[in-house]
């Protein structure tokens, strides 16, 4: 440690506070006498004095010179400082539980992300480190606010392979796949407007939709179809619309995949009233026939559809980075976008954009589909074997979702309270509405890998319920 001159006659001046030989208000020797008796500069003599102040030791008196000071008792404040307790929304904890809750891979059956056996971790932790070698210290600078061009030009790169021509200008790369809808929704709504939702719709779109506090018209989805196109054509014509957020393909939580006759009807629908579609594409990666869908955005020659998705539901729920297609909404978009964040990761553009240009990205999908289209025909096998007569399970043709309806005459409380009590998690039919319409209803997800314990499970479950009918 480096010492210095001063310290031969403060450490002496500092021993002799403490034993008390020198007392508060004591005069000290000036700073003459001290040059002569320690053979000290005026200015090492100085610093020594100022190092002694600093201390709470000695004080100054101009023209006086320095003395001990004077030891007073310091007020210090008693923390009585009272907080208000925290107040939870008990409805929000308990649905956004139901829908990310996770206890065991052998009885989770409700979080729509890829489960752990099922991330690509090798892939994905050997980009990334690929990524930090080559690009260093600039991943700790900000990007364009709009995103890295290169990863927006592959983007649209990879969507008019699918037949959905994007202009990457349009494009903004998103903190995930909500901020993208929130950016949509504050593009064409403000406080009060109307939008309408894909009925049942999850939590997420629902709590992004109430935090705007927009006002909400829910649509149902049809089985066959995937969307009651008439119904949504009276409420344009009825109310003041101006958006619709939909997932045509593979919908969440029913898994249904609408026409391609249902996704022209919405468009011209939304032209004729001047409607906004906010279109989710999320799922379309994830098919389990010979293409993927077509986009409602594919369809669109007017400029009426915004589309936006993200990489969390096919890689990893942790890797946030999502896109927007704002189309002639983009002005605002880009306002919008900014006041929600300067930049979204370096790394996770880097990343994404080396899996896109490598094709990575679409050798780990072909492997991802087979396994998830495996693992939806276990558990339908079960589900329609165990559950009571009567029961409707959806067969999806891709994403995350087993849409399951029960019979009327089910008891479903005593059904939840059984599944509560031995934490099989599957989640509400009503945690997907505003009304009580699917009270009925449940959701089945096969993104965690499955067992034959996880089967076990099902089955017990399904012959408990027949107990409750």
């Amino acid at each position: 440690m480096k010492t210095y001159k001063y310290e031969a006659f403060t450490g002496v001046i500092e021993e002799q506070i403490r034993n008390g030989i020198l007392q508060g208000g004591e005069k000290l020797p000036s700073i003459r006498e001290i040059k002569e008796r320690y053979h000290l500069s005026t200015s090492s003599v100085q610093s020594g004095f100022e190092y002694l102040m600093i201390k709470g030791l000695v004080e100054s008196s101009p023209r006086s010179g320095y003395f001990v000071s004077e030891k007073r008792e310091e007020y210090i404040p008693e923390a009585r400082t009272k907080l208000s307790p925290v107040v939870r929304d008990e409805e929000f904890m308990k649905n956004m539980l139901l829908t990310s809750k996770r206890i065991s891979e052998s009885s989770s059956f409700n979080t729509t992300v890829p489960g752990d056996l099922l991330i690509p971790q090798k892939l994905i932790l050997r980009t990334m480190q690929e990524v930090i070698r080559e690009k260093g210290a600039s991943l700790l600078r900000y990007y364009p606010s709009n995103g890295l061009e290169a990863l927006r030009k592959q983007i649209a790169k990879q969507m008019g392979i699918h037949g959905c021509r994007f202009n990457p200008d349009e494009l903004i790369i998103t903190d995930g796949a909500l901020q993208a809808l929130t950016i949509a929704l504050s593009s064409v709504t403000k406080a009060g407007d109307i939008v309408a939702v894909d009925s049942p719709c999850v939590f997420s779109i629902l709590e992004v939709i109430a935090n705007l506090d927009l006002k909400v018209v829910e649509i149902p989805v049809h089985y066959r179809s995937g969307f009651d196109s008439e119904y949504f054509r009276t409420v344009c014509t009825e109310n003041n619309i101006r958006a619709l957020i939909v997932t045509p393909n593979f919908h969440n939580p029913t898994g249904i995949r609408m026409s391609d006759e249902t996704k022209k009807d919405l468009l011209n629908i939304a032209e004729d009233h001047q409607v906004c579609i906010i279109e989710n594409d999320m799922y379309s990666d994830l098919y389990f026939e010979e293409k993927r869908p077509s986009s409602i955005k594919s369809f669109d020659e007017k400029g009426w559809v915004m589309s936006y998705s993200s990489f969390s539901k096919t890689l990893a729920p942790g890797i946030r980075l999502g896109w927007l297609n704002a189309g002639q909404y983009y002005a605002r978009a880009e306002r919008a976008k900014f006041a929600l964040g300067r930049s979204v990761s370096p790394l996770y553009q880097e990343l994404i954009l080396k899996l896109l240009q490598e094709n990575r990205y679409e050798r780990h999908l072909r492997s991802f589909r087979k396994k998830l289209n495996q693992q939806a025909v276990q558990l339908l096998e079960v589900l329609r074997k165990s559950f009571p007569e009567g029961s409707y399970f959806h067969r999806p043709q891709g994403g995350y979702s087993i849409w399951a309806q029960m019979p009327e005459n089910m008891d479903m409380k005593r059904f939840h309270q059984y599944c509560e009590k031995h934490t099989i998690l599957f989640t509400p039919g009503n945690t997907f509405s505003l009304t009580d319409k699917y009270d009925h209803h449940f959701r089945v997800v096969f993104a965690e890998r499955i067992t034959p314990e996880s089967l076990q499970v099902l089955d017990k479950t399904g012959t408990k319920a027949r107990e409750f009918m």
